[in-house]
């Protein structure tokens, strides 16, 4: 049976729970496009590079972490990076789904959670309860680590440099929370729940300082590398799923 732009939307909405999460985005279809859909793009962001890249690989549709319209960005007029965005999607009849915290937050498929079964964590449970939805998993290693062995593992998954902030290189660590992205500031709930270390994707300055102080050992190991994990997920269950032609776009941002 052909895959349709309403069909895709509502099992998207259905599996990533969107109702249940107090985003600062528009969870979902945020470009409409054509209704058939036969070959799905997935990146972490939509950047004008990335869609132009799917419109060369003949997309259908674009599934994204980070979208184009954004709440604390409200939009009174289209133009420059945004109008540059659009068009090549409006132009080619080309859909964009965008999930946020959605996608952070999935038990199965989200960020964290894909990340800590790379990792190995057991006794994976949600972490940090933000606005009613947890956005996070936090878990326990088979044995205590060193900060220095946990960067080098970091820096092999993620294929990034990793920001180490740790009162002591000696510090013991058994256990810790991963919030990916821009969660540097949530460090404070690994603290509260008297967890060892951390791991997001980019941080504040205060934030390394202040992590430290906690006794709390920080790792940043970059927004988009450590957001790469829910949106590959996400394909291969699309993939499986519907049958259809993927093909994942790489998002080259440092950042």
């Amino acid at each position: 049976m052909l895959l349709t732009r309403d069909k895709l939307d509502l099992f998207l909405n259905q599996y990533l729970d969107v109702k249940k999460f107090d985003d600062y985005c528009l969870n979902g279809l945020q470009v409409e496009g054509r209704q058939p859909i036969k070959k799905i793009c997935f990146s972490v962001s939509a950047s004008r590079e990335n869609i132009e890249k799917a419109v060369s690989m003949k997309a259908c549709a674009m599934i994204v972490h980070h979208g184009i319209f954004w709440k604390n960005n409200p939009v009174d007029s289209i133009k420059g990076p945004l109008k540059n965005r659009l068009v090549p999607l409006i132009k080619n009849d080309i859909n964009l789904f965008s999930y946020h915290l959605p996608l952070d937050g999935h038990k199965k498929i989200g960020n964290a959670a894909v990340i800590a079964a790379q990792l190995g964590l057991l006794k994976v449970q949600p972490f940090c309860l933000y606005k009613g939805a947890f956005i996070g998993v936090k878990g326990c290693f088979k044995s205590k680590t060193s900060p220095a062995v946990l960067e080098k593992k970091l820096e092999h998954l993620l294929k990034h440099k990793i920001v180490v902030s740790t009162p002591s290189a000696t510090l013991g660590l058994r256990t810790m929370g991963i919030i990916t992205g821009g969660g540097g500031s949530f460090y404070k709930y690994a603290s509260k729940d008297q967890l060892d270390s951390y791991l997001t994707g980019e941080i504040s300055e205060n934030d390394w300082f202040d992590a430290k102080e906690s006794g709390l050992c920080l790792f940043a190991g970059g927004h988009n590398a450590t957001e790469e994990f829910g949106i590959l997920a996400l394909m291969k269950l699309i993939e499986k799923k519907f049958k259809i032609d993927c093909e994942f776009i790489k998002s080259y941002n440092p950042i």
